[in-house]
């Protein structure tokens, strides 16, 4: 793998802005199902406008799912795929699975034909698969976004194919062909972790003091079971510490935990549906606690602060967990198992914000992990290809 980081050329330097036949690129970007996959999806996007406005871009993404919303509210054309991931809670709901799958590849073929695509980009998901191997019976040249430190089956198959593979953690040649992978990072929302000069801002939106310590809990916009099961069972114990929280539950708890609470159940605990705001809440931040999911994780590199990680159990390849442990291995990260988060999540919390040397080793390390530019990188990688 190449070690210098992508990252280190010029950001300014010039690519290629034409596709093929000497006109502005068509490119097909597919994936989604989730935040963590529409969001860098939607970066990518929006670097390729920046470098060429021109630029024609059609999004592939799963009928039902979350990017059939999200995309064209970002003011780009989205086709959806009659696909869905493996279940594996019951075999019987994989039955039409292999109907699902041949029909989804022939209307992504249909697809590519009648866009006529000069390039793809696979950023993981349900309709990535289909897509993207579309894109290879029609020698359509593709370049893979792999997020996690650990690589999903699909897309370890794919990589044999793909131009280029823009990874955001070391050591994955195990999973794809070593000249073929860039480290890149993950794209983030820039707007969510631009958070400089604002803690004063911060503290005022929330109505938090300035005299105490602050911990933000995320368990992102659906929320985290085990997240808010610990800090409702931690309450006592950070009010009697005297520190302030900013609670994040998601859409799934928020009603739950407000009908146990009220709404004013403490001044210092400021409890919300979901966070508008991001940059507020990471600014009003002096830890962190939050899942693991790779989209999250190169948010929380660039915004540099103390943070525990608890990732979700609940999801392919155990690949949180992964993520989580390639900052622990780095010294950037404080880890805390979920089966284990409720009895030691807030006390663990508690010990952090007492520990100023170990914050401040925790933000030196997590910030040496940042990849800001990642979206800009890919973009021109992209280009490169066409070219």
């Amino acid at each position: 793998m190449k070690k210098d980081s992508i990252q280190a050329k010029d950001a300014n330097q010039k690519h290629p802005l034409q596709g093929a036949g000497g006109a502005s690129p068509r490119i097909i970007i597919s994936g989604g199902g989730t935040g963590g996959h529409i969001f860098p999806a939607i970066a990518i996007a929006n670097a390729l406008k920046a470098i060429d406005p021109k630029t024609e871009i059609l999004f592939v993404g799963a009928l039902g799912r979350m990017e059939m919303e999200k995309v064209p509210a970002a003011g780009y054309k989205i086709i959806g795929l009659d696909i869905r991931g493996i279940q594996r809670d019951s075999v019987w709901k994989n039955v039409m699975f292999p109907v699902k799958l041949v029909g989804s590849v022939r209307k992504a073929l249909q697809i590519i034909k009648d866009f006529k695509p000069d390039a793809a980009v696979g950023v993981g998901g349900y309709a990535s698969g289909p897509l993207l191997y579309a894109a290879s019976m029609k020698k359509i040249p593709y370049l893979i976004q792999e997020q996690n430190s650990y690589a999903g089956i699909t897309n370890k198959w794919l990589g044999k194919g793909a131009r280029k593979i823009c990874v955001a953690f070391d050591n994955m040649e195990q999973f794809f062909p070593a000249d073929k992978i860039i480290k890149t990072g993950n794209p983030i929302r820039k707007d969510s972790v631009n958070i400089a000069g604002k803690h004063m801002q911060a503290l005022e939106l929330y109505k938090l003091s300035t005299f105490k310590k602050t911990i933000l809990i995320t368990g992102g916009s659906l929320g985290a079971r085990t997240l808010n099961n610990s800090i409702m069972a931690g309450l006592d114990k950070l009010i009697a510490a005297d520190v302030q929280i900013i609670w994040q539950t998601g859409k799934f708890y928020y009603k739950t935990i407000i009908e146990k609470l009220g709404e004013d159940y403490h001044p210092d605990v400021k409890i919300r549906e979901f966070l508008t705001r991001m940059d507020l809440a990471y600014a009003a931040a002096d830890v962190i606690i939050s899942r693991a999911g790779a989209g999250t994780i190169a948010e929380l590199c660039v915004v540099k602060k103390p943070v525990i990680l608890v990732p979700s159990p609940n999801v392919a390849e155990d690949h949180q967990t992964k993520n989580a442990l390639a900052l622990v291995q780095e010294d950037a990260a404080v880890f805390v198992a979920d089966r284990d988060a409720e009895a030691k999540l807030v006390d663990r919390a508690i010990e952090l914000l007492n520990d100023k040397s170990l914050q401040k080793k925790l933000s030196t390390n997590i910030s040496k992990m940042a990849m800001p530019n990642a979206d800009e990188v890919i973009a021109k990688e992209l280009l490169q290809i066409i070219k």
